[in-house]
């Protein structure tokens, strides 16, 4: 049996929909999984030259095959499956690289596979140039110099058998054989290769549920299409069906192809799936009213590891031109994943505190500031410079420290700052509560802070500290910390050490603690202002696991060491 119609699915967690069909022999669809898909449109639009789908926000055009993709769970990289990769073609591949290798993994950024002698790419002679990527969800890209066929160039298969792999998706998919450069024997579908590479420690790994799901064919007639299978042995994993979601009434079946492969089939007409994307959201809407629990000795009960990870990517500030106070769903999703690819995807996806995809929310609050109502800072008392002396995010005060004391309280392991706002991991806070205290642990560095509840002597102002002195009281079910007595050495957003910093932490529902924090510094803003992000109980799955700063880390040593031979080295020319 021929398929006239192939479409190649590869799953980066984001939702996908199917092209329109004009010509069969050049449509083939990519299914990726990624958890945002306006990200991962972006990423294949700025490093892979596709261009956005119109009309559509989770599907890229990459060369004339589509590149949809799919918000689901995923376990791992494609690598090590029965689809190891698939692969673009460039007119000048060093040139690409140094370009990728230019970015980096941070931001929305690109992690290169080097080779053993540290080079990017390597030139395999009598064929091409090829060199390996991944994109920041787990698919591993190939990336050659093929003049012949550039844009979408080949997906690669790993099998136990190369020989019956090919024979298989010859026979029953309709491929025609080919040899690449007269070196590589495989499959050609339209313009896109099917090649197959032989795997060298056993059967490949499931594609189900990896970066790449599976691959997927087209055909006219799904019921003769059926029937033919029947006839070949092959068997079905899902019979044909109209997918929940499934943005047309063209029906969808897998088959268990070679070496653990999911393949799909789908009638003309298939449009994807329609992403639930919205259920992961956590709005801030207000919550159903809520009686908090009262501990043994009768105040509210806010004990538990709580964790913000829903919070990752809130702006701090309203972005300019954004009216309202929440955002999209899919809007939301993007600047969560866009946070994250901003810090620590180079990690690896299984690394990270706030994967959707386990179990984390994402809120769809504007901005952090919730007053004054516009959602920006107000307006500054002394010129930012100056404001921001003390500032973790300020300049430092020596391009070549002196000391210790020159580097900023988070190379020096001292303190992560006075307000807990959430990254891309270590977003746990736990709350244990006693007879007239409440101890407030962060996951970073393991600060605890000892808050008094009852009626206590003031400390003289001369009693400073980077965290200063916390006292707190009970407003109804409200925990209020009232905070004064800073030395001025963890500011936050240029504070100094006139602030009086107010929180109020408030159990809202059985798994929502609502947290605001007022910054009170006549010295620095015009007047007082506040934000507000929320925590989420997770007692079951979330641990604070040792945070070891100063240990195994050499940067303060390294950044002084290096300090000091720069001096070395300014010294001797001054000599001379």
């Amino acid at each position: 049996m021929i398929l006239n119609r192939v479409l190649v699915a590869i799953f980066v967690t984001t939702a996908l929909a199917a092209p329109s069909w004009t010509n069969a022999a050049d449509y083939h669809h990519v299914h990726i999984t990624s958890a945002s898909p306006l990200q991962a449109v972006s990423w294949y639009v700025r490093h892979l030259g596709c261009e956005p789908v119109t009309d559509r926000s989770d599907a890229a055009n990459c060369y004339g095959v589509e590149v949809e993709f799919v918000p689901q769970t995923t376990t791992g990289s494609s690598q090590g499956t029965g689809v190891d990769h698939i692969g673009f073609s460039v007119a000048d591949l060093p040139k690409k690289m140094a370009e990728l290798e230019a970015v980096g993994v941070r931001g929305s950024g690109v992690r290169l596979q080097r080779n053993e002698d540290g080079s990017t790419w390597r030139d395999v002679p009598g064929l091409f140039k090829v060199a390996f990527i991944f994109d920041p969800w787990g698919t591993r890209i190939e990336l050659v110099e093929d003049p012949e066929t550039l844009g979408f160039h080949h997906v690669h298969l790993s099998a136990v058998d190369p020989n019956a792999t090919l024979a298989w998706y010859r026979d029953v998919m309709g491929g025609t054989t080919a040899s690449l450069k007269g070196r590589i024997d495989g499959l050609r579908f339209g313009d896109v290769w099917f090649l197959v590479r032989r795997e060298a420690t056993g059967v490949p790994g499931s594609t189900f549920e990896r970066a790449i799901d599976h691959i997927a064919f087209v055909v006219d007639d799904l019921d003769n299409a059926a029937t033919d299978f029947r006839r070949q042995n092959i068997h079905f994993e899902q019979e044909p069906v109209v997918p929940e979601g499934g943005r047309t009434s063209a029906r969808r079946a897998f088959l268990t192809g070679p070496d653990n492969v999911r393949v799909a089939v789908v009638e003309a007409g298939f449009a994807g799936i329609e992403s639930n994307i919205g259920s992961t959201i956590l709005t801030t809407d207000a919550l159903e009213p809520y009686n908090t629990p009262q501990t043994p000795w009768g105040e509210p009960d806010l004990q538990g590891i709580w964790t913000s990870s829903s919070a990752v990517g809130i702006p701090f500030e309203r972005p300019e031109g954004l009216e309202g106070t929440a955002v999209t769903p899919e809007e939301a999703i993007a600047r969560h994943e866009g946070r994250l690819l901003g810090g620590i995807w180079g990690y690896e996806r299984e690394w990270r505190d706030t994967t959707l995809e386990y179990g984390s929310a994402v809120s769809t609050q504007a901005a952090m500031v919730i007053d004054p109502p516009d959602g920006r800072l107000p307006p500054r008392v002394i010129a930012e410079v100056q404001a921001l002396a003390g500032d973790e995010r300020a300049p430092r005060r020596a391009v070549t420290p002196g000391g210790p004391e020159d580097l900023s309280t988070w190379v020096r392991c001292i303190t992560r700052g006075l307000i807990p706002t959430p990254g891309g991991y270590n977003n746990g806070l736990q709350i244990t509560q006693g007879p007239g205290f409440v101890a407030i642990m962060r996951e970073m560095i393991h600060e605890t802070r000892i808050v008094p509840t009852t009626t206590r002597p003031a400390l003289g102002e001369n009693i400073t500290s980077y965290q200063g002195s916390a006292r707190g009281r009970w407003d109804g079910d409200t925990l209020i910390v009232e905070t004064t007595n800073f030395n001025g050495g963890a500011s936050f957003r240029g504070s100094s050490e006139n602030l009086t910093l107010t929180e109020r932490y408030t159990r809202i529902g059985p798994g929502t603690l609502e947290y605001k924090f007022t910054l009170d510094d006549p010295a620095v803003w015009t007047q007082s202002w506040t934000g507000m992000f929320r925590w989420d109980l997770d007692d079951t799955q979330y641990e604070l696991v040792e945070y070891s700063c100063h240990e195994g880390n050499y940067g303060m040593t390294n950044i002084l060491s290096g300090a000091r031979s720069k001096d070395a080295e300014a010294a001797e020319q001054r000599e001379r």
